[in-house]
């Protein structure tokens, strides 16, 4: 007896393809592809669709915007050009870092054959590189003097608590005692366009990363503002080992928002530097999509001591981090508010 073709519906489809539902919509507002329907109104992907959001997938996945997967999908070919030269450099950076570990393991059996152990923290530098970037101090006002340690940092941070739980000290903390690390106020917003402009125009290697991300972004839907290419000249600059940015949507709508935070997580996968993002908007800290190469700390309203939360329900302090975050258009709306407490009479 003869199968007939399977229609997956958007779940299992998404659940086969390793993208969320999520993101099978934005390909469909796109016009890159086009499900089905069932008589009842609901999305079906067939073999065809599956094999069209599989290639969008793997364009995806080299780094290229929606656009530039438009391009490629209309028979556009050289829009691969910089996502496969970008492609070839992880590569290439990926073996010599394979290369480099191999050596590291020769040389400390060399040193047991001599009867030398490893030094300490040695052998986790060597499983975990990432381990490498750590920090510990002692927490200022308005904790109380605790020791706060944060090890295996990871390259995609996020800084969430309500209004008066102290992240933005924090935040100024882990800029201060990370080594190299650069804190971004909102004082980038106030520098004005002509700051922006003489940077770039002083620096040429300088505007070209920031044009290249910028053009890839305007391709994912974000818009243009000042805001945006301010944050963006701080980001593509060289030299801080690792940035800590206040409030990363400030001056930022929700589709430039969700194109930023696409563009931020790749750039964690290649291994880009330490970024700790303090914000409250959920386009930015999607519960739903955190990966492992990021994570979330919490500074909590009764200023007990700042604490990593698992982004999973029901772990303890997610439900915290959720009754933080907001839409943009709620943010927007709350945008300059504080909290007040009237007097007793």
């Amino acid at each position: 007896m003869r199968c007939s073709t399977p229609f997956l519906s958007a779940s299992e489809a998404a659940r086969q393809l390793g993208v969320s539902t999520k993101a099978l919509r934005l390909y469909e507002q796109r016009g890159l592809v086009t499900p089905a329907r069932t008589v009842a109104g609901y999305r079906t992907y067939g073999p065809e669709e599956m094999k069209r959001a599989a290639e969008i997938v793997a364009l995806r996945a080299l780094g290229l915007s929606l656009a530039q997967v438009a391009q490629v999908l209309k028979g556009d070919p050289q829009s691969l050009e910089p996502a496969l030269a970008a492609h070839e450099a992880t590569l290439e950076a990926g073996i010599r870092q394979l290369v480099d570990t191999i050596a590291k393991v020769r040389g400390l059996r060399s040193d047991l054959a001599r009867g030398q152990a490893p030094a300490d923290g040695e052998l986790a530098r060597l499983l975990n590189p990432s381990s490498e970037f750590s920090t510990a101090f002692d927490l200022p006002w308005p904790w109380g003097g605790e020791r706060f340690e944060l090890r295996d940092i990871r390259p995609l941070n996020y800084i969430i608590g309500p209004l008066g739980s102290g992240k933005t000290r924090l935040a100024k903390c882990l800029a201060g005692n990370i080594p190299n690390a650069v804190f971004l106020g909102l004082e980038r917003l106030q520098d004005g366009n002509a700051v922006t402009i003489a940077r770039l125009e002083a620096d040429a290697a300088l505007k070209s990363r920031v044009d290249q991300t910028l053009a890839w972004l305007l391709g994912e839907g974000a818009a243009e503002s000042e805001a945006l290419i301010a944050l963006l000249v701080e980001l593509e600059s060289e030299g801080p080992a690792a940035f800590v940015v206040d409030m990363v949507e400030q001056g930022l709508d929700q589709a430039t928002q969700e194109a930023l935070i696409i563009h931020l997580r790749r750039r964690a996968k290649v291994g880009g530097r330490p970024l700790f993002l303090m914000t409250r908007s959920s386009a930015i800290l999607d519960l739903a999509a955190i990966g492992p190469d990021e994570s979330i700390i919490l500074c909590p309203a009764n200023h007990s001591p700042p604490t990593l939360v698992a982004p999973y329900p029901g772990t303890p302090g997610y439900e915290a981090v959720a009754t933080c975050l907001a839409s943009p258009e709620v943010r927007a709306r709350t945008a300059g508010m504080i909290a007040w407490r009237p007097q007793a009479a």
